[in-house]
């Protein structure tokens, strides 16, 4: 199922991508400096926006097929990005070593979503961002809620832990981060139960000790 889902990713997600995700990937990463870590980076969708210049970048992607994929698409954008094979629960990197976190279209498929966001405070520095953009549950008592909760079964069997139901935004937040700025839109081209998605950035709650 892992290899399928590398063959068929990129082509699955091609017109969100060309509707939305594209430019929403740009808008949030445009202006990334510093230590970067990307988790769970696929298959490279998130390389041709980062920066330039200024990005000390770093990519985890724990699926073997998604990360072959990933180092090709890394030689052909940008040949310096670091690629690792760590899971959101365990980076191998020290703490309060990164200015930001990434996670795009990922927190839906982490094993411990809890584990994940504690390990992205560790990492982080003071003042450290945590950009994300993910598809969620949709509103509580919604129809598309009821009917996320009753695909979602079938569905992370499908698509390699994929939950559809996961209230991310909220877990970011009982994690001890600050929501800074989130937006809330639907990924135009994609089925409808994965449409809706919050996106935005998050700090360290300085109220909160890690």
């Amino acid at each position: 199922m892992s290899f399928l889902m590398a063959q068929f990713y990129d082509r699955f997600m091609s017109k969100s991508e060309d509707a939305c995700l594209r430019q929403w990937r740009a808008e949030l990463l445009a202006d990334v400096r510093g230590d970067v870590l990307e988790v769970g980076a696929g298959t490279g969708a998130n390389l041709a926006a980062y920066p330039r210049d200024g990005v000390r970048l770093t990519l985890c992607e724990p699926d073997e097929a998604m990360r072959a994929r990933l180092v090709a698409k890394r030689g052909a954008e940008n040949a310096s990005p670091r690629v690792t094979d760590w899971p959101a629960e365990r980076l191998g990197v020290d703490d309060n070593s990164q200015d930001v976190v990434v996670t795009t279209l990922v927190c839906c498929s982490v094993t411990d979503l809890g584990a994940a966001l504690a390990e992205f405070r560790r990492v982080l520095r003071p003042g450290g961002r945590f950009v994300f953009l993910e598809h969620v549950g949709a509103e509580q008592g919604s129809g598309r809620r009821r009917v996320q909760n009753v695909l979602n079964p079938a569905w992370r069997k499908l698509a390699g832990n994929c939950h559809l139901n996961r209230d991310t935004e909220a877990a970011i937040a009982a994690a001890g981060f600050e929501l800074e700025s989130v937006t809330r839109a639907s990924m135009r081209k994609a089925l409808p139960f994965i449409r809706p998605t919050v996106r935005g950035v998050a700090r360290l709650d300085p109220q909160r000790g890690v």
